[in-house]
């Protein structure tokens, strides 16, 4: 009989490199404007988008090969997205009200869930597609 942990990890190990280069590319495509004269539209918003998309990959563990932790249990796909975009819109926002010295820019919002969500969709899809399998082979 096979377990649901082994099921759940070995489809997460398989995946685990994919994220893994996702995270690279992003993080590269982000701090490429930092190092490259990229043009207006990447230095205002590539960073914006690649930031929370890195970031998400990176808290739900999705690179790693261990998965069972209280980290991963509490960071759930759906969790998670929620916490970033909360977060992202309250940047912004903060930066509308002038709380701090900042340049308000609303074009930021579309770029921070431009890479976030298609990211979480995968992500979620994926675990759900994890679940329907473990109860597919358990019960046999």
């Amino acid at each position: 009989m096979i377990s649901k942990t082994n099921i759940t990890k070995r489809n997460h190990d398989k995946r685990a490199p994919f994220w893994a280069l996702a995270m690279v590319v992003f993080a590269v495509a982000g701090l490429s404007t930092v190092w490259f004269n990229t043009g207006r539209f990447a230095e205002s918003y590539l960073l914006d988008a690649a930031g929370p998309a890195w970031n998400y990959i990176l808290f739900r563990g999705l690179f790693i090969g261990k998965t069972e932790n209280r980290w991963t249990h509490f960071f759930t796909p759906v969790k998670t997205f929620v916490i970033f975009s909360a977060v992202c819109f309250s940047i912004e926002t903060a930066q509308y009200f002038q709380w701090y010295a900042s340049t308000f820019d609303p074009f930021d919002f579309p770029a921070y869930i431009s890479l976030l969500l298609p990211i979480f969709c995968i992500d979620f899809i994926q675990s759900q597609k994890d679940k329907g399998k473990l109860y597919s082979q358990t019960s046999k």
